[in-house]
């Protein structure tokens, strides 16, 4: 059998096996979905697709480190762009950078140099900020951005205090930002989203340049990241998605869950695996698992099922607070 495929089930096989057209892998937890995505990485580079014409996109240096070193191992060191969603943005703004009206050795600011901008800018202005935290403000305008709402489209909203204060500190904080041909982290989504959006001409050439991309936890993305790829996906409408509705637990920070949900909608062309097979979990955690997540509404149905024993039964502890809960869980791991 061939050593690709030798270690993998019949659904990741499949799922590594396709080549054109976009794919969604519905991947339930311990189900291999890494695995996949190195794998099928392999194979297009099998099939005569270039390196350069390959983008696997994730969310943390961790992730993508490791999915880096697997598809060098498999692939005897091919050089495939792997990387976070931040990192690739930074990597287009340097060359598209006047598209945004910044120069190509622009600052990226942390956190830190991002809030004392912030404060900076209250002060200079003298704005009222009813007692809100440069905090609570820079989250404000975090979410306006991952939302793709940009300065000059932000408006308050009656009965909420804290946006007619964004309204005021917004607008002059990424003026102050353009100025210094500065960005914060969120910039480097929210300028290569609407760069996208706005010029065809960029937006076409980066289609045939990464003609395969490939996303793990989909269910994570944004509405920023979700322009991102369906930018880059028209005329090359080869994205594979990879992710699972059941695991999507960052709502608070942004992620859209409806962009998983409507993948198919997206595009109707689109095969679709599903990794149902568990190698982490024994029978017991997986059968409460299953019976506890099915209360789900939006979500994508699949049968998890596990080789694995069955295990102890599953133990349902209740606490009076969440630092008795931490505590228990300290000393049960002790």
């Amino acid at each position: 059998m061939d050593p690709l495929f030798e270690s993998l089930n019949p659904a990741q096989c499949e799922a590594v096996r396709h080549v054109e057209g976009p794919l969604l892998v519905l991947a339930g937890p311990g189900s291999g979905k890494t695995r996949v995505v190195t794998h099928r990485i392999a194979h297009l580079l099998r099939e005569g697709v270039r390196p350069s014409e390959i983008l696997a996109l994730t969310f943390t240096n961790k992730a993508s480190d490791e999915m880096r070193s697997r598809v060098e191992t498999l692939t005897r060191g091919a050089r495939v762009w792997v990387s976070t969603f931040h990192r690739f943005g930074a990597r287009l703004l340097r060359e598209y950078a006047s598209y945004v009206g910044l120069t190509p050795n622009f600052t990226i600011y942390d956190t830190d140099d991002a809030r004392q901008t912030l404060k900076r800018v209250i002060e200079a202005g003298r704005i009222k900020t009813a007692h809100y935290s440069p905090e609570r403000i820079a989250a404000a305008i975090s979410a306006a951005k991952n939302q793709l709402v940009t300065a000059d489209r932000y408006e308050a909203r009656v009965g909420s205090p804290l946006s007619h204060v964004v309204a005021e500190v917004y607008p002059a904080y990424q003026k102050r930002l353009l100025a210094s041909s500065a960005v914060d982290f969120d910039d480097l989504l929210l300028h290569v989203a609407n760069m996208l959006y706005q010029n065809a001409e960029v937006r076409a050439q980066l289609d045939a340049r990464y003609r395969f991309v490939l996303v793990d936890e989909y269910q994570d993305t944004n509405r920023a990241q979700y322009v991102m790829l369906r930018a880059l996906s028209v005329d090359h409408p080869n994205l594979a998605a990879t992710g699972d509705p059941d695991q999507s637990i960052y709502g608070w920070r942004g992620a859209d869950i409806k962009n998983i949900l409507q993948f198919e909608s997206d595009f109707p062309t689109v095969k679709v695996v599903r990794l149902e097979q568990n190698y982490r979990s024994t029978k017991s955690v997986l059968r409460v698992a299953d019976q506890l997540i099915r209360s789900n509404l939006r979500r994508k149905p699949k049968s998890l099922f596990t080789d694995n024993e069955v295990g102890r039964p599953v133990k349902l502890a209740q606490y009076a607070t969440q630092d008795d809960e931490a505590r228990s869980i300290a000393d049960e791991i002790a």
